[in-house]
């Protein structure tokens, strides 16, 4: 699977997805960390990549996006401070 990942998302969660055989890109490593929304979800799109977010705008953008067919995973977790293991 293709997966590209915004910002709030932990670098070792991609590295974890390479090892598992993944195509997995994070926006730091394109010196992205400051698209827009829009073009974010534009990248996947055309990249036909899944979009790996904590931005609850991104339900929003799906929502209007008409033909743009984009997948996303929006992380909802309520302890994101506490130790992780990626």
């Amino acid at each position: 699977m293709r997966f590209l990942a915004d910002m709030g998302v932990s670098q070792g969660i991609i590295r974890w997805l390479r090892e598992e055989g993944h195509d997995a890109v994070h926006l730091r490593e394109g010196n992205l960390h400051r698209l827009p929304n829009g073009a974010i979800f534009e990248k996947a799109h055309s990249e036909n990549r899944i979009l790996l977010t904590f931005d609850l705008d991104f339900g929003e953008i799906v929502a209007l996006s008409g033909p743009h067919q984009v997948s996303v995973i929006l992380f909802r977790l309520r302890n994101t401070r506490g130790r992780s293991t990626f």
